[in-house]
């Protein structure tokens, strides 16, 4: 097909979760959608490859998916006929200790809260509202700024949820609540002493309560191919390969969404958007990186404590001091001697990522952005540090700095997975300052990466907040709501 001469309703740049869901958004409407990708497989942060030896799956980007199954927008799809299956780890996540010891989020709300000892009720009282009122809340944790239909709940929630990490930590009294809590926290990617780091802690507990912490069968790539068989199921056309370099490359359209950040914005559209919507884009934020190593293990990763070799997810930070302290060198350009490092392991749980017996494991640390210094045995030494043995049972490794996480995926400028910074300045602002977060200052361009509400994550909820701006502005059409709360 000659797509130059080829003219349609939209055209979706960029097939991440987010340019997935706007793309869907469109098509459900009836219109003639076509999206583009410049690798060529669909998925962005969605895909899995053998990355280390033959038959060893790995996640290449997000491996766990607490945001994907909370996800209103996800849920709304048939996804499952499309051949996409979770599998719940044993827990979602645990928090391991020098003393062998280990603090976990658990399904059961009690169950976590009474593992605490004396901050039961401490969690209890942070926690257990959010998961008690998580279905009135979602609609509005999950969205652009907008007036709440639960207006109390909602501020009940944002008084917690917008202090520091570090202000709620003062909660607890036991060493073992306040390390959960850091590792929670530190999925924020930024100083646990920021306002608003609280937030995507208290999210990710509720989540990992009311959802659980799944894994993909099979691999996140999963994922984006039950989403584009959807997409291709209503009619939606996709075009892999085609790494623009200018928007002016495009086949004629009525609306064009990015699924891109503002560096790219103004790289591909120089002279199409207004001095001051380009002198916000450049002002934009980037946070700091990861450095992420995979192994190909001969057996599961030998944890001391329990918790861990049944949880999905393991933080390896020990205590809060300790956390916070290397988040906030890594914020100030340092490279922590032993970083906190995020490490999920897929295969105990899943045994399609593996061969018979043997098992794929997946770790990242923070970094500066842009750092392309080796962390991998800062890495090892973390987890061989709470797994004595760990290093005896790899098989192969690959690894991956922020120059080339940005290359196998330019959004993730400097290593950032979140598309900018979550923090405060940037809660609700990103990419910038406008009614719409969505709409640029172009007219029928609107942007629809992790850099809009509601920000990082595999949730999908950006693209399809940003097709339903598109579909309000360009063909005046609304689209069906999620849920009560989504207006």
């Amino acid at each position: 097909m000659d797509l130059k001469n080829t003219a349609y309703d939209a055209i979706v740049v960029g097939s991440g979760p987010n340019g997935l869901a706007a793309a869907i958004t469109m098509q459900q409407q009836g219109l003639s959608v076509l999206l583009i990708e410049g690798k060529d497989t669909i998925g962005g942060g969605l895909r899995t490859a053998e990355l280390t030896l033959p038959g060893f799956h790995h996640d290449i980007c997000s491996a766990i998916h607490p945001m994907a199954i909370a996800s209103p927008f996800f849920a709304s799809l048939p996804l499952r006929q499309h051949g996409l299956e979770f599998i719940q780890p044993g827990l979602p996540a645990a928090h391991p200790f020098d003393d062998g010891t280990a603090a976990f989020l658990s399904r059961s709300l009690e169950e976590t809260a009474e593992a605490l000892g004396p901050d039961l009720q401490a969690y209890f009282d942070l926690i257990g509202p959010l998961v008690r009122d998580w279905e009135k809340l979602v609609g509005n944790i999950l969205s652009p700024l907008k007036f709440p239909e639960h207006p109390l709940l909602l501020a009940g929630f944002g008084f917690k949820a917008l202090q520091s990490a570090e202000m709620i930590s003062k909660r607890f009294s036991t060493e073992k609540a306040r390390g959960l809590w850091a590792g929670m926290t530190a999925h924020s990617i930024q100083p646990l002493s920021n306002l608003a780091t609280a937030a995507i802690g208290m999210v990710l507990s509720a989540v990992g309560h009311v959802h659980g912490w799944p894994v993909p069968k099979g691999g996140s790539q999963n994922v984006a191919d039950a989403l584009a068989a959807h997409f291709v199921s209503l009619g939606g056309e996709i075009q892999t390969g085609w790494m623009l370099k200018s928007l002016d490359e495009l086949p004629k359209a009525k609306s064009v969404l990015l699924d891109l950040t503002p560096k790219q914005l103004l790289k591909l559209a120089p002279d199409k958007f207004s001095a001051l919507y380009k002198w916000q884009l450049g002002r934009y934020r980037y946070g700091m990186g990861v450095f992420k190593v995979d192994w190909a293990l001969s057996s599961p990763i030998p944890f001391t404590a329990e918790e861990c070799r049944r949880a999905g997810t393991v933080h390896l930070g020990n205590t809060f001091g300790e956390t916070a302290r290397t988040e906030q060198q890594t914020a100030r350009n340092i490279h922590a001697e032993k970083p906190f490092v995020l490490l999920a392991q897929s295969s105990v749980f899943d045994d399609s990522r593996a061969p018979e017996g043997k098992h794929t494991a997946w770790a990242y640390c923070h970094v500066p952005n842009g750092s392309v210094k080796d962390m991998t045995e800062a890495i090892e030494k973390q987890v061989e540090r709470f797994a004595p043995g760990f290093r005896d049972t790899i098989l192969a490794k690959h690894t991956m700095n922020t120059a080339e996480i940005e290359s196998y995926n330019p959004n993730y400028i400097g290593g950032d997975i979140n598309g900018g910074i979550i923090d405060l300045g940037q809660l609700y602002t990103r990419p910038a300052l406008r009614i719409s977060p969505y709409r640029t200052s172009a007219k029928g361009i609107y942007i629809c990466s992790s850099s809009t509400p509601p920000g990082g994550g595999v949730h999908g909820m950006c693209g399809y907040y940003a097709a339903k701006q598109a579909l309000s502005d360009i063909f005046n059409l609304k689209t069906p709501n999620l849920n009560s709360n989504d207006s």
